[in-house]
């Protein structure tokens, strides 16, 4: 009895670190897995966090958690999937308070003028002005059908109803909606290929031709390479494709991971000793697959901070929301008291 409460008051004590995981810094009109944080309130972090003093690269921190010692309330910015927004809005925010980051890149995208496909799919279903009433596809190897019903036609409420719309927390408000959670389910575990044979399918049904918005799509190679330059810099692996790590074998993830960092590796003259896990999405083959090709420290979504006695390759994150500055100051204190 007593050793359990001496651990649990040690775990208690250790001094903890965050790593604070960004995707977007812009505006878009829709945001439904509330990865975009607009630029000023993205400012008002960094000034707070400049303020506070404590923040240091994530390879640091992941020294740190190697030699058994973490400095209390330190924290690490990071980015995933490569945006051209972190590269034309955040790194100019991030020069001015001179404050380190680091980039996890879907190497795939990379110099490419395509969308991912699930922003893509979000684009089509939710926003498409028309759409034929009934979907009709195979999906795991069985027929499957949709009706849209009135939905086929966007109206003005619609649209209401998707701009307001937490896919992460809450269920599908709108046949449209439910379609998109439906597709994107099915989707999200298979193989890069198959994905884009089904979006070919689905583009095909909506009468929507392949299209990239200039806001959705990634750095273009010169960026990243510049990115990599800086001394406050660096760049991560995010695979090449986003796979779903766990969901594949363990032949496809040791590919994904080491084509990722070759790829980032040979463009940007730099060693990639980092990786973050496509959706957080990871299994015990992943972590092995990590350490098999070459990474040194990898970084999940799970929500927990940094303590020496963390694991390497699961190492825990914060999302930040798109918040002010006030809000974001009690959100730090809200993640640091956290057990």
């Amino acid at each position: 009895m007593r050793k359990g409460l001496l651990h649990i008051l040690n775990r208690l004590l250790d001094p903890k670190a965050l790593v604070l995981m960004y995707h977007r810094i812009a505006t878009p009109a829709a945001d439904i897995w509330g990865i975009a944080v607009s630029p000023e309130n993205f400012e008002q972090h960094l000034k707070l966090l400049r303020n506070r003093g404590n923040v240091v690269p994530l390879r640091d921190l992941v020294k740190d958690v190697k030699q058994g010692k973490v400095r209390r309330n330190s924290i690490a910015i990071t980015f995933d999937d490569g945006y051209t927004d972190n590269f034309t809005v955040a790194r100019p925010l991030l020069e001015k308070y001179q404050l380190p980051a680091t980039f996890f890149i879907t190497s795939g995208n990379i110099g490419k003028e395509e969308e991912f496909w699930w922003d893509e799919l979000e684009h089509i279903l939710l926003f498409a002005p028309q759409l034929p009433q009934i979907f009709m596809a195979k999906l795991s190897d069985s027929p499957f059908t949709f009706d849209l019903q009135a939905e086929a036609s966007l109206t003005e409420e619609l649209q209401q109803h998707h701009r307001r719309w937490d896919a992460s927390n809450d269920a599908p408000p709108t046949l449209r909606a439910r379609l998109f959670f439906l597709l994107w389910q099915q989707l999200k575990p298979l193989p890069q290929p198959e994905q884009e044979t089904q979006m070919q399918i689905i583009r095909e049904w909506a009468g929507v031709p392949v299209s990239a918005r200039p806001g959705y799509i990634c750095m273009a190679p010169t960026q990243l390479q510049e990115l990599s330059q800086h001394k406050l810099f660096d760049v991560g692996a995010h695979t090449v494709s986003h796979a779903a790590l766990g969901m594949h074998n363990l032949a496809v993830q040791q590919k994904e991971l080491l084509d990722s960092r070759q790829f980032l590796s040979a463009l940007t003259g730099a060693d990639i000793p980092l990786l973050a896990y496509p959706y957080g999405n990871y299994n015990n083959w992943t972590l092995e697959a990590a350490a098999n090709t070459g990474f040194a420290a990898a970084v999940t979504t799970e929500e927990k901070a940094v303590t020496r006695r963390s694991g390497a390759y699961r190492l825990g994150r914060v999302q930040v929301k798109n918040m002010s500055g006030q809000a974001f100051a009690a959100q730090l204190q809200q993640w640091q008291r956290k057990p």
